[in-house]
Parts: structure tokens; sequence; C-alpha cells
């Protein structure tokens, strides 16, 4: 009896934009000067944009400074059998006035779903109170299966 391999291969983009669009917790990479960091956010996706809320602070600042980053997203079911989709693109802060009130509307729309009573009294997470996304300039993906 042979061992099986586990099959890797690329996630085509609609599959890649699909696990975006499926998936609500990912992790946000950016860089400062010689330093990375990476830290893990919920979010939504429409696949064309990540969206997701933050509070002030040092992963904001740099940011601000350095808007190209990296975003993934994964949905492990087993040591060989996952999908995992990269994201390269750049960070905006969502304001109505200041940028595209569509954009902004449909990141606070997305996000109302994600997390029912955000922006109200209601909301769990209150000092998460800055919106932003992610521009999607690349998106590419890797698949297993046993």
């Amino acid at each position: 009896m042979s061992a099986h391999r586990p099959q890797f291969r690329e996630l085509t983009d609609t599959e890649a934009r699909a696990l975006l669009m499926r998936q609500n917790v990912g992790r946000l990479a950016f860089t400062r000067h010689d330093r990375v960091d990476i830290e893990p956010i919920s979010y939504v996706s429409d696949g064309e944009w990540v969206f997701g809320r933050t509070s002030a602070g040092t992963k904001l600042t740099t940011l601000l400074h350095h808007p190209w980053c990296a975003f993934e997203t994964d949905d492990v079911r087993d040591l060989f059998d996952w999908d995992s989709v990269v994201v390269k693109g750049t960070f905006y802060l969502l304001d109505p006035e200041q940028g595209s009130p569509d954009t902004f509307r449909r990141a606070e729309e997305l996000l109302e779903r994600l997390v029912p009573g955000s922006f109200s009294k209601h909301d769990p997470a209150p000092h998460r109170d800055i919106l932003f996304g992610i521009f999607v300039h690349e998106i590419s993906g890797r698949s297993a299966r046993p």
C-alpha cells in the first residue's frame, strides 16, 4: 500500500476572492523601517476591499506612514486540508467626507452585518471607532488536499 501524498495547487482568482469573502478573521502584516509586524484582525470583504475597524495606536500610526501591507486568511480543516489567501494592497482610512462616501457606507454596512450593534450604543467594541479599508492590488491563494 503506497502512502498518499497531499496535493497542493494555486487557487484561481475567483476561488481566492471567494475565500477572502467567506472568512472573518485574518492577519494584517505591515512594516516600518527594519521591523515587520503582524496582527490578527476581524474583517469583512467584498472581494475588492478588506474592511475592518481599529483604534488609535502603533498599528494605525505605522500604516498611515507606510500604507503598503499584506493580509492573509485561511480555512484550515486539517494538516493537509486547507486553503489560504494572501492579499497585497494599500491601507486607507475610510472617511465619508474626505474619501469615497460609497466605500465608507459599504464598509459600514458589511461591518454591521458582521457584528450587529456596531456603531451604536450596543457596540461590543466601541473603542474600535476608526474604519479602514485595504484595497486589493494583488491576490493569490494556495490549497492543500489529502
